[in-house]
């Protein structure tokens, strides 16, 4: 059997976890009362898709809402009682914050697609950092090269957990919960036990430290959003052009017109002045990590949604023997899912690097990795595989964030901070697993 993107909408089922672009809703249909061979008004077709995505809703199909609604919450209610939450300063905060964790989640999707684990994925980022340090400061090597080498570092990690996961037949929980002891001992090997690191590479600090100028901000504004439009534009033409339902487009208008505002605020906000003493440095524009956070987000997506690949992997995550069946190498799909999680896992230990101006034995320990996991539930990615996409990662990644800068302005502890995401992602998970059984009894 041959699979190819345009078999399936962003929204199906297999596929997105819950997008409210459902191929099913994409149908255009004359509503009561007007003839058949009418055209549907802009409005009807919102009304057709608004009540196509509500009984999808009620059918357990609910994807990120609730991490959107809930992210949406905590951000009124940390605004509320602390003013300080909604300033640009912070608002630029929760970027710097949460790109690490948001990296790895990225990652992490597509080994949880497949109802695998990965539980390695911090001590990863942690040995890529090392290797970073080490070959940019003590040996002197190029930024190309010592960047590709910690990224090389990465997907060589990935490539031996998905052998002995996809070949071997050891469960991904065992195999990685090895990683994470071992690679804990590799990032010490490397650094040396109580040794520290720094990193001075005016690039690599850049990436977590520096922004871009307003006037790039709005160059950035204008790829992205110009980008997404495009998107819309060319996938519906696509299927059309071979016969399949598209969305309408009053739908994709209105999502082109969300993106837009949102794109305009957080430029707007972040371009302002954020320094207390202007005339010793200034401080205003998009962080640089954010358009690094684009590109990222933009590949995962157009792998997962717009590829074979992609399709493939949803598959395997959904039933493996079907998937077999079908002629996809399983086996394969499942090796390559952790190199792209642990590679993914690498980037995000240079980004740690950067972050700290330094890599110390303790890089990528911690939190790390519970709240990356954390982020990718949070954000709708399902436990059990076949459901999730990477914007789940990077929505899950800013409740997270929002969590722990929010509760750290309130003057919480890191006591009650793991509390409260733990908490969250125990709900996170319930309301998975609850989605997954109702969705099994409505027949979706």
């Amino acid at each position: 059997m041959t699979v190819t993107p345009d078999n399936m909408s962003s929204g199906d089922n297999v596929s997105s976890g819950g997008d409210v672009s459902s191929g099913d809703s994409a149908i255009t249909v004359a509503p009561a009362g007007k003839p058949a061979g009418e055209r549907p008004s802009a409005v009807d077709q919102l009304t057709a898709h608004l009540t196509a995505y509500a009984g999808r809703v009620r059918g357990g199909d609910m994807g990120s809402l609730p991490a959107v609604l809930g992210l949406a919450v905590l951000c009124a209610v940390f605004g509320a009682l602390r003013p300080a939450f909604l300033t640009a300063g912070n608002f630029a905060n929760l970027f710097t914050q949460g790109a690490v964790i948001t990296t790895i989640a990225m990652g992490l999707v597509f080994v949880l697609l497949l109802g695998e684990i990965d539980l390695s994925a911090g001590f990863t980022s942690g040995v890529a950092g090392a290797v970073l340090a080490v070959t940019l400061t003590e040996h002197g090597w190029p930024l190309v090269a010592a960047l590709a080498a910690a990224i090389g570092a990465g997907a060589l990690i990935g490539l031996v957990l998905g052998t002995l996961v996809a070949r071997i037949g050891i469960p991904s929980f065992v195999v990685t919960l090895g990683g994470f002891l071992a690679f804990q001992g590799v990032v010490l090997i490397i650094i040396g036990q109580g040794g520290n690191i720094p990193v001075t590479n005016a690039t690599i600090v850049a990436i977590q430290n520096r922004n871009l100028s307003p006037a790039l901000g709005w160059v950035l504004f204008a790829l992205v959003t110009g980008g997404y439009a495009a998107t819309k534009a060319l996938t519906a033409r696509s299927r059309l052009r071979k016969g399949l339902a598209a969305e309408p487009l009053a739908v994709s208008a209105v999502k082109v017109a969300g993106v837009v505002a949102i794109a305009v605020g957080a430029v707007a906000v972040l371009n302002e002045e954020r320094s207390r003493n202007v005339l010793v440095v200034s401080l205003k524009g998009v962080p640089i990590v954010v358009p690094v956070l684009v590109v990222l987000l933009a590949l995962g997506t157009f792998v997962l949604g717009y590829t074979q690949y992609g399709l493939h992997i949803y598959a395997v995550g959904g039933n493996a023997e079907a998937a077999r069946r079908a002629g996809i190498k399983v086996a394969r799909i499942r090796t390559s899912v952790f190199v792209i999680g642990s590679t993914m896992a690498a980037i995000a230990g240079i980004f740690a690097a950067s972050r700290a101006n330094s890599v110390d034995p303790n890089a990528g320990g911690s939190n790390t990795l519970l709240y990356a996991v954390g982020a990718a539930v949070i954000g709708g990615t399902s436990l059990f595989g076949g459901r999730g996409r990477i914007v789940d990662a990077v929505i899950g990644g800013a409740v997270v964030a929002v969590i722990d800068n929010g509760m750290g302005l309130l003057g919480y502890s890191s006591g009650v901070k793991f509390v409260v995401t733990g908490l969250v992602l125990v709900v996170a998970a319930g309301v998975d697993a609850l989605s997954r059984r109702r969705s099994a009894a409505s027949g979706r």
